[in-house]
C-alpha cells in the first residue's frame, strides 16, 4: 500500500509538472502585427486624429485580453498615421482569437529580414566619371533640393562629406521630419541630412543581443553606403586605400534626405519595418529606398500581407510615395527573386566597366589574373613557397576547416613564409580567411573558387597580399603544385582598370525570377550597378567588418543588391524633381521602358558566365537615367488598379474596403492577372492562345507611335493596332497583344520576346515573356 502511495503521488507531481510546462509554452509570447488596413483620414491628420486611432487600438485588443491596461502593456507602436494598426507583444492564443476579430484584416508573427550585401566583404560604388549618372541636365544649380529621399536601413555616418549641406537652402517647409536621436553620439540634422530616426522595439524584444546601442548611427556601414549612393553630394578624392579614385557621387546629389534605422546587426524585425516606412510617409518623403529583405520568396500572394515591405511599400505607395527595393543575393538560381510587390520597383545587380585586377605568377612562369583590393607588394622578382591550407592543418582541425581557412587551423610550422592556397566558401567570410594565413605567419593568399563559384570573383580590401581566382585557374593552379615538389608563387599588386569591355554583365549572386510569389509580374524591373560599388562608409569599423582590422576609411567598396537598389532611388529622385506630377507607376515606367539590354561592345548582356541573360536576370535592362526623363510615353497604374489587382489574385471586397477606407469595391468580374497595366508583360500559364490589355499614357509632344515587336520563340504574337497617335500630353490609349502557342515547338518553358512602341524619337520597351503549356 505504501508502495502504491508514494506511486500515486510521484505520479502526481509529475503531471503537475507537465501541466505547468505547458502553461509555460502556452503563455509564451512574440512580437505580432495586427493590420487593420488604412485610416479614414490622410497625410494632413491632426494630433487628435492619431490618438483616437490608438485608444481604438488599445480598445480592440482589450476586447480579447479582457482589459485596456493589458492592451496598453502589450501594445509597442500603434500605427496611427498611414497605415492602421499596431505591434503587440501576445501570446500566441491571443494572436490567434486577433486575427478571428471580423475588424482585422490580418495577424502577422514577426520575422527577420536581412540587409542585401553579400556580406562576405565583398563590395561596391556610385562614382566615377559618370558612370551611372552623367553630367547632365540633372547636375545644374540646385536641382532636386525640393526632393527628399527616405532611407530605411542601419543608420549613418553624419560626418561623411557625402552629407554635407555646404550651400543648400533651406529645408522645405513640407518637411514634418527631424532627427529625434538625444544619444551621446547621436545623429544631428543638416540642410542636407533632415530626418534621423530608430525604431527598435520589436528587435529588443525578438534579437536584443542585435542592438548594441539606442542611437540613429551606422556601426556597420550598410546604411551609410547606401543613402551615399542615392544621394551623397560631389566629393573629391574618394577612394579606398587608394583604389577607385575619383569625384564621388550619389544618383541625386542635391536631394535631401532622411535615415530610418531599422536594422540592426544585418537583421531588420517585422514591426520596426511597418514603423520605419510609416514614419517616412508620414514626414514627407518623396522616394523610400530599401536594401533588404526576407530571405525566400514568399510562398504565394496569399501572404502579401504577412510581409512588412510589401504591406509597408503599398501604403507608401498610396500616397504617392515611390519604393524602391533590392531583388536580394540568391542568384543564380531561378524563383528567387524577392520584394516582388507590383508596386515596388525591385533592382538587380549589374558590374560596371571597372575591375581590381591583379597577376599570379607561378614557378613555371604561368601566369593567371586574379582581383582584389589588397596593394602590398610581395617583392616582384621574389618567388615564395606554396602551400595548399588542406596541407596545413592544425591536429585539432578537419581537413576540411583547415582548407576553408577556418580560425585557428592552420599550422605555423607550415604555413610560415609561405602563399597559401585557401578555397572560397565553408561559412566563413573570405576576409577571415586571410586574417588566418596572416596569423599563423603566411605572407600571401591566393583564394581559389570551386566548381560550383565558377568564373564569379569579388575584390576584397584583405589584411595581406591576397587574391581571388576563377574556377579554371584553380585547377590549372592546382595542377602545377601536383607536379613539383617546390610550387612558388609571386602575388602583383592590384591596379585599378577602367573600360572593362563587355560591361554591364548580371552579378552571379543577383536573384533571378520568375517570381514564384507573383508569377504574373516580372520581376526584377530593372538592373543597375551593384559590384564593386564605391560610397560613404562608417568610421566605427573596418571596411572588412572583422574587429581585429584596425584599418579605418570614409569610403568603402561593396557588392550586392543592396548596392544597386539606391541607384534607383536616386534616379527615381530625380524624375520626381523633374517630373513632380508623375505617380510612382508612371517614374518606374520611364525607368524600364528606357532600360538597355546591351553591353558597352554592343552585344546582349551576359551572365557572369558568359552566357546571354535573360529578363529574369536584368528585368527590362540596365538602368539609362538620362533617357527616362523623357520617356514619350508611360504605363500608369493608380492605387485603385492596384486594388482591382488583388481582387484579381482573390482577395475579397471586405478586404479592400478595409485597404481604401471604404472607398473601393471589387468589380464583379475582376480583369487577368497578366492585364495590369505593367510596362512588362508575362503570361506563366499560356494555354493555346491569350489577348493582354495595356494603356499608353503620352508625357511628351503630341505624336505618331508605331509597334514592332518580335515574338518569343513558338508564340504566334500579334499586336492591335500597330499605331496610335497621341494629339495631346496625357492622352491614354490602349492596345492589345495577342498571343498564341505553336504546338509543335511546346516544351521549352519561359521564352522570351519584346514589344516597341516608337515615333521615331523615342523607344518605348516592353519585355514579353510566355510560359507556353499547350
Amino acid at each position: 500500500m505504501a508502495m502504491a502511495c508514494r506511486a500515486l503521488l510521484i505520479l502526481a507531481a509529475v503531471l503537475l509538472l507537465c501541466a505547468a510546462e505547458c502553461r509555460l509554452v502556452h503563455a509564451w509570447k512574440r512580437s505580432y502585427v495586427v493590420y487593420l488596413g488604412a485610416h479614414p483620414y490622410g497625410r494632413e491628420a491632426t494630433a487628435e486624429d492619431h490618438a483616437r486611432a490608438t485608444e481604438s487600438h488599445h480598445e480592440l485588443l482589450a476586447s480579447v485580453v479582457g482589459s485596456k491596461q493589458a492592451a496598453k502593456d502589450a501594445i509597442f507602436y500603434s500605427y496611427n498615421k498611414n497605415i492602421n494598426g499596431f505591434a503587440a507583444y501576445l501570446e500566441e492564443e491571443v494572436a490567434t482569437q486577433m486575427a478571428k476579430h471580423p475588424d482585422v484584416l490580418t495577424v502577422m508573427p514577426s520575422k527577420m529580414m536581412k540587409l542585401h550585401t553579400t556580406r562576405s566583404w565583398g563590395f561596391m560604388d556610385m562614382e566615377r566619371d559618370g558612370q551611372v549618372l552623367p553630367d547632365s541636365i540633372w547636375n545644374h544649380g540646385k536641382f532636386g533640393q525640393n526632393v527628399i529621399i527616405a532611407n530605411l536601413d542601419s543608420g549613418i555616418w553624419p560626418e561623411s562629406n557625402s552629407f554635407s549641406d555646404e550651400g543648400m537652402a533651406p529645408v522645405p517647409k513640407r518637411w514634418k521630419g527631424g532627427c529625434t536621436d538625444t544619444a551621446k553620439y547621436g545623429v544631428p540634422c543638416n540642410k542636407k541630412l533632415i530626418g534621423a530616426k530608430y525604431f527598435n522595439k520589436d528587435m529588443l524584444l525578438s534579437h536584443p543581443a542585435a542592438v548594441e546601442h539606442n542611437w540613429t548611427r551606422d556601426t556597420e556601414g550598410h546604411g551609410t553606403h547606401t543613402l551615399s549612393t542615392a544621394a551623397g553630394r560631389f566629393v573629391p578624392r574618394a577612394n579606398l586605400f587608394g583604389y577607385a579614385n575619383g569625384t564621388a557621387k550619389g544618383g541625386a546629389p542635391r536631394a535631401r534626405v532622411a535615415v530610418y534605422k531599422v536594422c540592426w546587426n544585418g537583421e531588420c524585425a517585422t514591426a520596426d519595418v511597418i514603423a520605419g516606412f510609416e514614419a517616412a510617409v508620414h514626414d514627407g518623403a518623396d522616394v523610400i529606398s530599401v536594401s533588404f529583405g526576407v530571405d525566400a520568396p514568399l510562398a504565394d500572394a496569399s501572404s502579401f500581407f504577412h510581409e512588412a515591405v510589401t504591406l509597408g511599400s503599398l501604403h507608401a505607395t498610396i500616397h504617392g510615395v515611390a519604393v524602391v527595393c533590392s531583388g536580394g543575393n540568391s542568384g543564380p538560381f531561378e524563383d528567387t527573386v524577392v520584394n516582388s510587390a507590383p508596386w515596388v520597383t525591385t533592382v538587380a545587380a549589374s558590374t560596371v566597366d571597372r575591375d581590381f585586377p591583379d597577376q599570379v605568377t607561378l614557378g613555371n612562369n604561368a601566369k593567371m589574373r586574379g582581383i582584389s583590393l589588397e596593394a602590398s607588394d610581395l617583392h616582384s622578382n621574389k618567388l615564395f613557397p606554396v602551400i595548399n591550407a588542406s596541407s596545413a592543418a592544425l591536429p585539432n582541425c578537419t581537413v576540411h576547416h583547415a582548407t576553408n581557412c577556418a580560425t585557428g587551423c592552420l599550422d605555423p610550422a607550415k604555413v610560415k613564409g609561405k602563399i597559401v592556397v585557401c578555397v572560397r566558401g565553408g561559412d566563413i567570410p573570405r576576409v577571415m580567411k586571410g586574417m588566418t594565413v596572416l596569423n599563423a605567419g603566411g605572407v600571401g593568399m591566393i583564394l581559389a573558387n570551386g566548381e560550383m563559384d565558377g568564373n564569379d570573383i569579388e575584390a576584397d580590401p584583405h589584411v595581406l597580399p591576397a587574391t581571388m581566382i576563377t574556377y579554371d585557374e584553380a585547377v590549372s593552379l592546382y595542377n602545377y603544385m601536383s607536379s613539383t615538389s617546390e610550387p612558388a608563387a609571386n602575388i602583383s599588386p592590384s591596379k585599378t582598370e577602367l573600360g572593362v569591355k563587355n560591361s554591364p554583365s548580371i552579378a552571379a549572386f543577383s536573384a533571378r525570377g520568375p517570381s514564384g510569389t507573383l508569377p504574373y509580374v516580372l520581376k526584377p524591373d530593372v538592373a543597375a550597378p551593384g559590384v564593386d560599388i564605391l560610397a560613404a562608409f562608417t568610421e566605427y569599423v573596418s571596411p572588412t567588418e572583422v574587429a581585429a582590422d584596425k584599418r579605418r576609411s570614409e569610403y568603402a567598396i561593396m557588392s550586392g543588391t543592396s548596392m544597386a537598389c539606391p541607384h534607383v532611388s536616386g534616379v527615381t529622385a530625380l524624375l520626381k524633381a523633374a517630373r513632380p506630377d508623375w505617380s510612382p507607376a508612371m517614374m518606374r515606367s520611364a525607368i524600364m521602358t528606357t532600360a538597355r539590354t546591351q553591353d558597352n561592345t554592343g552585344k546582349p548582356m551576359r551572365e557572369m558566365d558568359g552566357k546571354e541573360a535573360t529578363p529574369f536576370a536584368y528585368g527590362s535592362g540596365n538602368v539609362h537615367p538620362n533617357r527616362a526623363v523623357d520617356p514619350g510615353l508611360v504605363y500608369d497604374i493608380t492605387p485603385n488598379g492596384y486594388f482591382t489587382f488583388l481582387c484579381s489574385l482573390g482577395f475579397s471586397t471586405k478586404d479592400l474596403s478595409r485597404l481604401s477606407s471604404g472607398k473601393f469595391t471589387c468589380p464583379a468580374k475582376p480583369p487577368p492577372m497578366e492585364d495590369l497595366n505593367y510596362p512588362s508583360i508575362v503570361v506563366p500559364a499560356l494555354r493555346r492562345r491569350m489577348t493582354i490589355r495595356r494603356r499608353l499614357k503620352n508625357v511628351g509632344r503630341p505624336g505618331t507611335y508605331r509597334a514592332s515587336w518580335r515574338a518569343p520563340f513558338g508564340v504566334n504574337m500579334t499586336v492591335d493596332p500597330t499605331v496610335l497617335i497621341f494629339e495631346k500630353a496625357g492622352e491614354e490609349k490602349e492596345f492589345k497583344l495577342k498571343v498564341a502557342s505553336e504546338k509543335e515547338k511546346l516544351g521549352r518553358g519561359y521564352v522570351f520576346g519584346k514589344i516597341v512602341w516608337s515615333d521615331g524619337t523615342h523607344y518605348v520597351r516592353s519585355p514579353v515573356v510566355v510560359n507556353a503549356l499547350d
